[in-house]
């Protein structure tokens, strides 16, 4: 075992090296293969009790991990950016040996810890990393209001959780029982976290302690919350299935007039998802929204805002928020159903893109419906394929916008190839019947598999396409003469349906694939997938 050791300490130490006296974390990732001594453990419960000195920009408490081992080992591995110094490790209440080796913290018993349940504790505190640039680059964001209050937020997504706790930093595992935070702060402020409010508690020095809880699954980095002069907006919903869920706005004191609308937005939006989507996955809890001071996040029942309260308005009073809808989709869409690694994130990204698509088909019909996927389309930057079979698993360095537009876009095509009395109910059962979504992790190959079931066609091919390659379908349209004209398909990755557009109307065929030749007659040029549900390029000679 020492020797397994020896390599665990090479391995977390190497990337490490260069940035061990910097505060620079653009380098850190969160995800990629699972290390040996990781796998071996599930993550059942976390607690974090932390006192946040905001005038230091410094936290300081404690990690407590439930989890269970699935065989014996002599090492328990933890991923903690090296800025933040542990103190003390305690495994079901003893002391045990530890070592910080770059962003990896090892507890160490030479008589072994058994497979079984076991409670860590970890002890630690220092100067978290700043978010340079929030969410994508992340860390804390200490900032202030108008007023001059306080106001700090957390993002961790890309680098991680571990830039402020510490964690078995894997999207594959999530505490399955839930996460206790007791969080420490100046009376007169607010926490705004996940899961509901269980109190707040005078603590020495003229602070609070705010203890949040949540009894649902979460991921890592929707493990945050947020201070602020904050005042609370509630109203009472009533689920698509009957359940009442409060929804609770975290708006500054300065920004309380927008509020009412706010809380409107929110309504009508889990309207629109629950008729796509099904109910409200967390409505066990509540459908939070806090005000922050940067674009925001997904945070399971506490998504954040960046309160701009400038809105796109289109004609019948329709007014919409792109930033505030798309982190809303990810309730259901990566809080619910989770990828596996990152390297599958377009499921997540791609489903909350296309979700915009679905609110304007509800509200303006076809026509809004493609003025999204137009925009999607010309977003597809096709400089990378959206998976790159083993070199996409960690986030930060391997982040591909395209996993959003041309993940959506796959959708859009699936649409039409499904047609909409098998894609529309396909797409609310695989979140609301699929087995276990709390506690499950999807791959490509999974959600491939489900709508090839759900079809009853080989669909691996489009995906494949799609997910794995730059291609675009080539159409080649060649004119034999005033009204005669021939259209190849050079490399349709299956048979698939397709609309062409001549001077008599549409023209429909269920077979364009390879080997297809069609002969096509009309005196305007004839038009290829008017309405765009592929992603292609036509040439015309």
């Amino acid at each position: 075992m020492k020797k397994i050791l020896a390599l665990v300490v090479l391995w977390c130490g190497a990337s490490a090296a260069l940035f061990a006296q910097s505060r620079d974390v653009s380098y850190v990732n969160s995800g990629g293969p699972l290390r040996p001594l990781q796998a071996i453990m599930d993550i059942r419960h976390n607690t974090l009790s932390l006192r946040v000195d905001i005038q230091k920009h410094t936290i300081d408490g404690y990690a407590e991990i439930d989890l269970v081992l699935s065989k014996a080992t002599d090492t328990l591995l933890f991923d903690l950016v090296h800025l933040l110094t542990v103190h003390k490790t305690l495994v079901n209440g003893s002391g045990n040996t530890f070592k910080q080796v770059g962003d990896s913290v090892l507890i160490i018993n030479k008589n072994g810890f058994k497979a079984g349940r076991q409670r860590v504790r970890i002890y630690y505190g220092g100067e978290p990393p700043e978010g340079t640039r929030p969410p994508w680059i992340g860390g804390f964001t200490w900032k202030t209001d108008k007023q001059g209050n306080p106001w700090v937020s957390i993002n961790v997504q890309l680098q991680g959780a571990k830039l402020y706790y510490p964690c078995k930093d894997h999207p594959s595992d999530e505490p399955n029982e839930g996460v206790d935070l007791f969080i420490t702060i100046p009376k007169g402020l607010s926490v705004a976290g996940p899961g509901l409010l269980q109190g707040v508690k005078a603590a020495k020095n003229n602070e609070a302690t705010w203890h949040w809880k949540t009894n649902y699954t979460i991921s890592n980095y929707t493990v945050v919350f947020n201070i602020g002069k904050y005042k609370v907006y509630s109203r009472p919903y009533t689920t698509v299935n009957g359940h009442t869920v409060p929804i609770q706005f975290y708006v500054l004191e300065q920004d309380t007039a927008q509020a009412s609308k706010v809380l409107d937005m929110r309504v009508r939006d889990t309207r629109m998802m629950e008729k796509y989507y099904g109910e409200y996955p967390w409505y066990r809890e509540k459908i939070g929204i806090a005000e922050v001071p940067n674009s925001g996040m997904e945070h399971q029942t506490m998504v954040t805002y960046s309160g701009k309260f400038k809105y796109d308005e289109y004609p019948g009073g329709l007014e919409f928020s792109g930033e505030m809808f798309h982190e809303y989709a990810h309730e259901w869409w990566a809080n619910k159903v989770t990828n596996y690694d990152w390297s599958h994130m377009w499921i997540q990204e791609g489903s909350a893109t296309y979700a915009e698509a679905l609110f304007f088909l509800d509200k303006r019909g076809e026509a809004g419906y493609d003025s999204v996927m137009i925009r999607q389309r010309a977003g597809i930057r096709g400089l990378k394929p959206v998976i790159i079979p083993g070199q996409s698993e960690y986030l930060n360095s391997n982040y591909n916008t395209d996993m959003y537009s041309k993940g959506a876009f796959l959708l859009h095509t699936l649409r039409y190839v499904l047609g909409d009395e098998v894609f529309f109910p396909a797409l609310k059962k695989f979140i609301v019947d699929v087995k276990y979504p709390y506690n499950k992790y999807f791959t490509t190959d999974e959600v491939e598999r489900y709508y090839s079931a759900q079809s009853g066609k080989n669909l691996k091919p489009l995906f494949d396409f799609y997910l794995y390659t730059l291609n675009f379908m080539e159409f080649e349209l060649v004119q034999t003469g005033p009204e005669n004209y021939y259209l190849t398909i050079k490399n349709s990755p299956m048979d698939l349906p397709l609309d062409i557009m001549t001077d008599k109307g549409m023209l429909h065929t269920t077979t364009a694939g390879k080997t297809t030749r069609f002969a096509i007659k009309s005196k305007t040029p004839p038009v290829i997938d008017p309405r765009g549900w592929y992603y292609k390029k036509v040439t015309l000679r």
